[in-house]
């Protein structure tokens, strides 16, 4: 359950724009860069950029189809690039291939979605997971399917297509070569480009991911074979140069989006998964297998970490900054010997730049964001709680006046498995409103969270809204031993796992004077039954509802719900499939019928992510509205 109210609510309308770069990739030599790159306002359109690494200048512009959506562009060993292009009017997404000298041509045509492109080892070949006829877009965050009909019947299956790179396809001749009924989440081709290694599952794959396995499915006839079936999530299958182990990032992950764990190898042949990093205190979040070894990005309290991971599995930090960091296949991108990275960089204070250089001393490329302004001051603060350390960050209006003391909103991220990192404020969305009616906003990653170690996001088990809400409460003191916070004047949000904590926090504590949750979880027997996920929830549960009903009785807030008198704005969207809009309406009917102060809004077609920007200022409106009534107005 990802969704993260912080990063929801920066999707309202645009008042001015930052520049973005996306699904960066780097060339094989190090000597450029490629990224997706367009304004930040709504219905713009992208083009394909490549810069030259080290000085940023623009080499090149891809832009064949005005009317499309450019993605996952990738660079072939001897340089050719290859890119995505998704006609919305048609249902349809090109895959292209650009060479050298400028000449670009359409390889394959899917009718529906596509992801992922990877050239073979040959680079004769390309492969790419397609979604032929998709009902939906892909991802349980997104809208889902309108249920009638035989229900569970049939769904999308995302498969694996090969491509050769002399002929055009047409959309009506694409054939997958991995078997209907399985679902593939990622891959990568063996070193002898007779296969490939991948995490998948059989049935739904918006549910299935918490149980995927690791399998090889030949290229040729799409026979697979088991490799391990791991106890943990999986993210991330590479595989060795010499074709032998398989690593993976397994950990406890509560969504496919958030990538956290450990480092985990097991035989190509098959065998029992061996965790390589047990006692890490940080959270691996992701993995490229190159030539000379592992590389990886790992989250270590604030700082984002390029590492390299030896033969022995010891890990050396290589570069690092207290940022966010993006890139298409992974954090960052790398050139073939590991020399070169390059990654979209971000930061509180700092809207997006492209970096790139030696992996010890990455350079900002791109200045197209320096006059962009700085809304906030962050930084990071540590607590100790419970026998653990503790990490968030706490961001003051950049006009802050040290004397005078302020209301400040806790925002909880969802997950519970992921982590505040820094993202740019804009002037848009209700935090950058929030921030210049002179709100302080702190995120706290309690335990639960990726960035201490695995031990610390397997920490609450069983425990939701208990030792991670103490690790909140604790983190407030701590914020306002630094900072002229007002203890009569706090509010809390949050949306997803974070809108539980909203509802929950009702029930367990009258410190905050406003409420806002959104796509909440109030009663999680019923919620097991009618959501669209319910295997996520076995790891942190030990058992199914039906198995061990207490579990998810104890931490449901309908089961104190009259205790609960802290006013509380709830949203949610209609067609959510992580959490369906019945557990709102449940703790709003509530709520009401104790008359205690409460506003439902489902939007419409919406899923667990607002993405219409008409819905998401709506909420945002209404969000401030509600905190400035009971929060400054409450004082």
């Amino acid at each position: 359950m990802r969704l993260s109210l912080f990063v929801l609510l920066l999707a309202a309308a645009p008042v001015s724009a930052a520049h973005k770069f996306e699904d960066l990739a780097i060339s094989p030599k190090g000597e450029a860069v490629a990224a997706v790159e367009s304004e930040d306002v709504a219905g713009a359109h992208g083009t394909i950029v490549l810069r030259r690494v080290p000085d940023g200048r623009v080499l090149r512009a891809i832009d064949p189809c005005a009317a499309c959506d450019y993605s996952d562009p990738v660079f072939a060993a001897d340089g050719r690039l290859a890119f995505l292009s998704r006609d919305r009017s048609a249902g349809t997404v090109s895959l292209n291939l650009a060479d050298s000298g400028g000449h670009l041509r359409t390889i394959a045509t899917i009718k529906g979605l596509a992801e992922a492109p990877r050239f073979a080892p040959d680079g004769k070949r390309i492969a790419l997971l397609v979604t032929l006829n998709a009902t939906k877009e892909t991802g349980a965050t997104q809208a889902g399917a309108r249920q009638v009909g035989e229900i569970g019947e049939s769904g999308d299956e995302k498969r694996i297509g090969v491509f050769d790179l002399s002929g055009t396809v047409a959309a009506d001749a694409v054939k997958p070569v991995s078997p209907m009924g399985r679902y593939v989440y990622e891959y990568a081709w063996t070193p002898d480009g007779k296969g490939f290694v991948a995490s998948t599952a059989q049935g739904n794959g918006d549910d299935n991911w918490w149980v995927a396995t690791i399998d090889a499915i030949d290229a040729a006839t799409g026979a697979v074979r088991s490799i391990a079936r791991s106890n943990t999530q999986v993210r991330f299958p590479r595989i060795s140069p010499d074709g032998k182990t398989v690593a993976y990032v397994g950990g406890l992950m509560s969504d496919y989006g958030p990538v956290g764990g450990d480092v985990w190898t097991v035989p190509f042949a098959g065998g029992a998964p061996v965790d390589r990093t047990p006692d890490l205190k940080a959270t691996i979040t992701s993995l490229i297998w190159l030539k000379d070894g592992l590389r990886g990005t790992m989250l270590a309290g604030p700082d984002a970490v390029l590492v390299r991971i030896d033969d022995k599995w010891k890990i050396s930090r290589l570069w690092s900054k207290p940022a966010g960091l993006m890139a298409g296949d992974a954090k960052v991108g790398l050139s073939l010997d590991g020399r070169v990275a390059a990654s979209t960089v971000v930061d509180f204070e700092h809207a997006a730049a492209l970096y790139a250089g030696p992996v010890t001393a990455l350079v900002q490329l791109t200045h197209d964001n320096d006059a962009m302004p700085a809304l906030v001051h962050a930084r990071s603060v540590s607590w100790t709680n419970g026998g653990f350390q503790v990490q968030g960050w706490l961001l003051a209006p950049a006009n802050a006046d040290p004397g005078q003391r302020a209301p400040m909103i806790v925002s909880v991220h969802g997950g519970p498995s992921a982590a505040h990192t820094p993202n740019y404020i804009d002037a848009n969305g209700v935090i950058a409103d929030l921030v210049r009616a002179g709100y302080y906003i702190f995120l706290p990653n309690p335990r639960g969270s990726y960035g201490q170690g695995e031990a610390f996001t397997a920490a609450n088990k069983r425990d939701f809204g208990g030792g991670d809400l103490k690790d909140i409460l604790a983190g407030i003191d701590a914020v306002e031993k630094i900072a002229p916070v007002d203890e009569t004047r706090l509010g809390l949000m949050g949306g997803s796992y974070g809108g539980f904590m909203a509802m929950w926090v009702n029930t367990q504590t009258d410190r905050f004077k406003a409420l806002v949750a959104g796509a909440g979880l109030s009663d999680w027997v019923s919620y097991y039954g009618i959501n669209g996920i319910d295997q996520w929830m076995i790891p942190f549960f030990g058992k199914s509802m039906y198995d061990d009903p207490k579990a998810y009785w104890d931490v449901s807030a309908i089961q104190f719900i009259k205790r609960a008198k802290t006013p509380t704005f709830i949203y949610v969207g209609e067609r959510d499939i992580e959490v369906p809009p019945t557990q709102s309406i449940e703790y709003w009917h509530a709520l009401r019928g104790m008359g205690v102060p409460t506003s439902l809004v489902i939007y419409p077609g919406e899923g667990h992510r607002l993405r219409d920007p008409a819905h998401a200022a709506d909420m945002g409106k209404r969000v401030i509205t509600w905190f400035d009534k009971y929060v400054k107005g409450g004082r």
